[in-house]
């Protein structure tokens, strides 16, 4: 193409429409991929939304902490209460805290729910950018990745399980009987 470029006066004048009608699809094409990077909006979502992802996943982490610890904080105020007259009020007391503390379940959803939009959003940009572009993965699967992804299954040790082959509770009961 390059060497095209610079022959383009010593083209005969058949081929020049065909080599002018190849630029303009290139040019055509780079128009294109700018346009589409634009509309990756990278800036916004690098000064914005993966912030506020990061953000709202801390959150997530702090309320459920947070509402752990007052769970068994009221937990261990009731184990720890006197059997006498005052002993229903105080359980009725401490049981309100919990359910009190529950409620985080009900912030960490809209909290999560706004990360989840916002990774939907990235995903949705970035394969509109790779349809455009028309990009392909290299081949092959990188050993990183198969690394990070064996190490952390081992850690997980098969934990919570996404709609997958779980251990069903009895058999973990009956590991501890």
């Amino acid at each position: 193409m390059a060497q095209q470029a610079r022959t383009v006066g010593k083209t005969p004048a058949a081929t020049r429409p065909t080599l002018i009608r190849e630029l303009v699809e290139i040019a055509d094409y780079i128009a294109h991929v700018r346009k589409e990077i634009a509309a990756l909006r990278a800036n916004e979502l690098t000064r914005d939304r993966l912030p506020m992802a990061h953000e709202e996943l801390g959150s997530v982490v702090e309320a459920t902490a947070g509402a752990t610890n007052s769970i068994m904080t009221a937990a261990e105020e009731i184990l720890s209460l006197p059997d006498d007259k005052n002993y229903r009020a105080a359980v009725e007391a401490r049981m309100n805290d919990i359910f009190e503390a529950c409620t985080f379940q009900d912030i960490t959803g809209q909290r999560i729910s706004k990360v989840s939009e916002s990774l939907r959003q990235l995903e949705s940009r970035l394969s509109r950018f790779a349809a455009a572009v028309k990009a392909k993965d290299e081949g092959g699967v990188d050993p990183a990745e198969v690394e990070r992804r064996v190490r952390a299954e081992l850690l997980l040790l098969n934990g919570p399980q996404i709609k997958g082959p779980a251990t069903a509770q009895d058999e973990i009961d009956a590991l501890f009987s």
